[in-house]
């Protein structure tokens, strides 16, 4: 007889608040986590059942904690793919697949891989120095993204004219062109081992400039059900091209001439996926549970109107973090708050994030401004 959820240990690289949030859900199953993250003092260190203060970049590291557990997934790309790999080979369930994570770690590679299975994407150019990127064709101005390593809005910029080129990255990176977009829209695909698909209703979003990081996002959408249709049909070919198994955050573009372009995918759960602990009939966070233990997909049907804002550290403060005005939003009906356990802010530290539900979207949105300009992350 297979084994229950309860009996297979699940592993996952990276303590962080996506971590965290995985933990919580997978309590409610029994399961036995393991965590292994190079800060000490990791926000998933004090809720899993066992925690291991490690690089997850060292092969050695990864491999020997890999070991330990049954099935073992990530919340962070960054990772030692080697090990990953040779876990595979003795039998490990590694979730997403080693090959998923490593065309994810190169963003030119997740292009190359869009253009080769005609997945809707901006035109781009693969580069490997800042002469290079003088002798591009692309017009200015562009968007310059690191192949590697880039996360949270960082390893991005734009180029506007040749006289940026001499602050450009001197590394490999892609050129894209700038998409003239109407909103940044995004939605999360789930698949199991069995070939089961089912994805999130889609989201529109809301960037902070400065961060470049989600501030705000609306589910679900109220773009035409065509529109809608379109993106899901859209993330489900990448789920299915990729043979991926686990969740898939799929980001995209609406353009003002109402095209959708993909900008990047993400193979574990998600920013964008965060109101679905409220406001789904199953969170992201199970769902990935599902996927990776092969289990029946759960209901993604949204329950009611759900808006997230992340919680970023405020400019100018760095320390101790403290919650400022938090019982204010707290006595406001229908607002969940979620802190990641991180002592220390600083300037656009993701602390966590605030769910506002309501059956009248209106008011919902207008709970979400008043939580937006009343809750600060200060020192």
């Amino acid at each position: 007889m297979a084994k229950q959820i309860s009996e297979l240990k699940l592993g996952i690289l990276g303590g962080g608040q996506l971590g965290r949030m995985l933990i919580q859900q997978a309590i409610n199953y029994n399961v036995t986590s393991l965590v292994l993250d190079p800060d000490p003092d990791a926000p998933c260190k004090h809720i899993c059942n066992y925690f291991e203060n490690g690089s997850i970049t060292d092969f050695d590291t990864v491999y020997n904690f890999g070991k330990k557990a049954d099935i073992i997934t990530i919340e962070i790309e960054k990772v030692n793919i080697d090990a990953l790999e040779q876990l595979e080979k003795e039998g490990k369930q590694v979730f997403p697949q080693s090959r998923v994570i490593r065309l994810i770690q190169d963003k030119g590679v997740q292009k190359q891989f869009f253009k080769e299975n005609d997945i809707p994407t901006s035109p781009f150019q693969i580069v490997n120095t800042r002469e290079d990127m003088q002798n591009s064709h692309f017009q200015f101005p562009y968007i310059l993204k690191l192949r590697k390593d880039g996360y949270d809005g960082k390893g991005v910029m734009r180029i506007n004219g040749a006289e940026d080129l001499k602050d450009a990255f001197n590394a490999p990176c892609i050129i894209e062109k700038l998409v003239d977009f109407e909103k940044e829209i995004a939605v999360i695909v789930a698949r199991n081992s069995n070939g089961d698909v089912k994805t999130f209703p889609m989201v529109e979003m809301e960037f902070n400039p400065e961060a470049n990081l989600v501030e705000f996002l609306i589910s679900p959408s109220t773009y035409a059900e065509s529109l809608q249709q379109k993106a899901e049909m859209i993330a489900k070919q990448i789920a299915s091209a990729m043979n991926i198994t686990g969740i898939l955050a799929v980001e995209m573009f609406v353009t003002k001439d109402g095209e959708i372009l993909v900008n990047e995918v993400a193979p574990r759960p998600h920013n964008s996926g965060h109101q679905t602990i409220e406001g789904n009939y199953v969170s992201q966070f199970e769902q990935h549970l599902r996927s990776i233990y092969n289990l029946p997909l759960g209901d993604t049907s949204s329950i009611t109107n759900a808006i997230m804002i992340n919680l970023l550290g405020e400019k100018g403060f760095e320390g101790v973090a403290k919650y400022e005005h938090l019982e204010k939003v707290m006595a406001i009906d229908g607002v969940y708050v979620h802190l990641y356990g991180k002592k220390y802010t600083k300037p656009f530290r993701k602390m966590g994030h605030v769910t506002i539900v309501d059956i009248d979207r209106e008011k919902a949105i207008e709970k979400a401004r008043y939580v937006q300009k009343t809750l600060k992350v200060i020192a």
